[in-house]
């Protein structure tokens, strides 16, 4: 039910700061994400640009996750 309120404030515009491990939401609602690593930003852009980044530890990360 979070991720529908959540997710209803994304598509009126509402700026918003969220912490998630929940992916393919993050891909659906987020305009950018950071991915960080040991605490430093590894790759942040558009869910374009995260989901396809050819960095190891994101692409690590994301296969664990069995991201579609």
């Amino acid at each position: 039910e979070i991720l529908k309120v959540i997710k209803d404030l994304a598509a009126e515009h509402m700026t918003m700061v969220i912490v998630t491990h929940e992916m393919n939401f993050a891909r659906n609602v987020a305009d950018k994400i950071i991915f960080m690593d040991k605490g430093v930003i590894a790759v942040e852009g558009t869910p374009e640009e995260v989901f396809t980044s050819e960095h190891g530890r994101m692409q690590e990360f994301l296969g664990k996750l069995s991201v579609e």
